[in-house]
């Protein structure tokens, strides 16, 4: 994961009323899985970051000293990525964001990430791998 020059200046995600999809739902897996894709599955995430990372939510992988999110992010990704070639999975591209070229003027994401995955079996089989 890079490092963000200007981080502390960035807008980060810190508003309880911001909305945070980190899971598919139920519903949203099933018509997934119902579009029946064939061949490999190309998956977008737009990642905004916190300031200071919150293991609220799982306490036990807290670092000693808080970090910011971009970092803890940078840690799941080395984590994950060895389960996820392992998966027939590939890290296509990630980097840091922006402004947009063309959309919202007010809107940024921090970082973007595209992984393929050979299938939607593979996709799911790294999706519910508990490591």
């Amino acid at each position: 994961m890079p490092q963000f020059a200007g981080e502390a200046e960035r807008p980060t995600m810190t508003s309880i009323n911001q909305t945070t999809y980190l899971e598919a739902t139920l519903e949203t897996g099933r018509a997934f899985l119902q579009r029946a894709i064939k061949g490999p599955v190309v998956m977008l995430n737009l990642l905004r970051f916190r300031k200071v990372a919150d293991y609220s939510a799982n306490p036990e992988l807290a670092p000693e000293t808080p970090i910011s999110g971009a970092d803890a992010y940078s840690r799941y990704v080395a984590h994950t990525l060895p389960f996820f070639r392992e998966s027939g999975g590939e890290l296509v591209f990630l980097g840091e964001g922006g402004p947009f070229l063309i959309g919202p003027e007010d809107e940024r994401w921090d970082a973007a990430m595209l992984v393929r995955q050979r299938d939607v079996a593979s996709f799911m089989a790294f999706a519910t791998n508990a490591a």
